[in-house]
């Protein structure tokens, strides 16, 4: 009689749902809606944040859907929100992008270099193109020993109308990249034009490919590294609260 009653009791109970499986189907609809999922944040006692910037950076025009991009409307309000919360002293910054808008990564790069919180980059795979003052936008940086990064001139897509109006525009723009690359990081502003227009060093292309060590020679990045020295230097320049870049150097 037990038995029996253990049984229709078997029977009839409700079906307890899958939680992995709803996990993974919400995992799904993020990087469907968003083009993207954010990594797992460190633990909640964690004071620091860690953002990635991934892909491509999207801007004002929307990229296909197969693409892998960071979109810039959903970055702004991250950075917003890291300066408003008193819980989050340190920003860590991993970058793994091809490049992408221009505008909307200098947007990006600004904000960043903004931040009243001490900040700490770490370009892993390659950090191209616009990726590079992003990389140097904050108070320290660091590179993975065979990580990269594209420097080549801004280049416009789609229609090109040519009157000397388009490429006063496109130069001034050009301008606005170097000028922030050079104000953040330590490398020159006539070695950095010259990695920008290097002829045979990119195939069919004018630009410079900068492995790990050598961004650090020429003064781009700060440190070659990985997470571990990053989070590292980050603890450190939270506990020296209001130290600029100047100072961060000089603790090296």
């Amino acid at each position: 009689m037990f038995k029996e009653n253990e049984l229709h009791s078997s029977e009839t109970a409700p079906q307890q749902p899958d939680k992995k499986e709803d996990g993974k189907q919400g995992l799904v609809d993020k990087i469907q809606q968003l083009g993207q999922t954010n990594v797992p944040q460190l633990a909640q006692d964690s004071k620091i944040h860690c953002l990635t910037i991934v892909g491509q950076v999207e801007g004002h025009v929307q990229l296909p859907p197969q693409n892998k991009t960071t979109k810039y409307e959903h970055v702004i309000p991250q950075i917003v929100a890291i300066e408003q919360n008193p819980k989050i002293e340190g920003l860590l910054i991993i970058l793994n992008t091809v490049g992408g808008d221009v505008e909307a990564g200098l947007a990006i790069a600004e904000m960043i270099s903004s931040l009243s919180k001490p900040s700490v980059s770490i370009v892993l795979g390659g950090g191209h193109s616009i990726g590079v003052p992003i990389a140097v936008s904050t108070t320290h940086s660091f590179i993975a020993g065979t990580a990269t990064m594209t420097i080549h001139p801004v280049r416009l897509t789609g229609l090109v109308i040519g009157v000397p109006q388009t490429f006063e525009y496109l130069d001034k723009m050009q301008e606005r990249v170097i000028n922030f690359v050079t104000k953040h990081s330590n490398v020159s502003e006539e070695k950095f034009k010259e990695l920008m227009f290097s002829k045979g060093n990119l195939t069919r292309d004018i630009g410079t490919n900068v492995v790990g060590a050598d961004a650090v020679q020429y003064g781009l990045i700060d440190e070659v590294g990985g997470v571990g020295q990053a989070i590292k230097k980050l603890n450190e320049l939270i506990e020296n609260k209001g130290i600029t870049r100047e100072d961060s150097q000089l603790l090296q």
